[in-house]
């Protein structure tokens, strides 16, 4: 089981940008679908963005769609996540985790905050 460590958070002025980037430990990072996901003070925790085990194929919440990018080196077992155009909307702590292709997401990082001000 792999265990999972962001970075790259911090403050923004909106129209900024971040990218976060989160690391891998153990051989099998290659095995595992990785996702991001948000979660604002106050609101439930949502899906941000999700990446195939080969990078193949990608698919992002509508509200990041356009302007956050996500992907991932599998020879440095990390998935990354580039944020453009960001608004004070995407304040929040994101979160990296993994799940095995057909589970739930059952492997979480500790977060990273990020804080667009306007």
């Amino acid at each position: 089981q792999v265990q999972l460590v962001e970075s790259g958070g911090g403050m923004v002025q909106a129209g900024g940008s971040l990218r976060l980037s989160c690391a891998a430990s153990g051989r099998t990072f290659s095995m595992y679908v990785m996702g991001w996901f948000r979660q604002a003070p106050e609101k439930e925790r949502e899906f941000v963005a999700q990446i195939s085990l080969n990078g193949g194929f990608t698919n992002y919440a509508d509200s990041v769609k356009g302007r956050f990018t996500i992907s991932r080196d599998n020879t440095k077992n990390t998935v990354f996540l580039q944020m453009n155009e960001l608004s004070p909307e995407d304040t929040a702590a994101y979160y990296c985790a993994a799940k095995i292709p057909g589970r739930e997401y059952g492997i979480w990082g500790q977060g990273t905050q990020v804080t667009v001000s306007s």
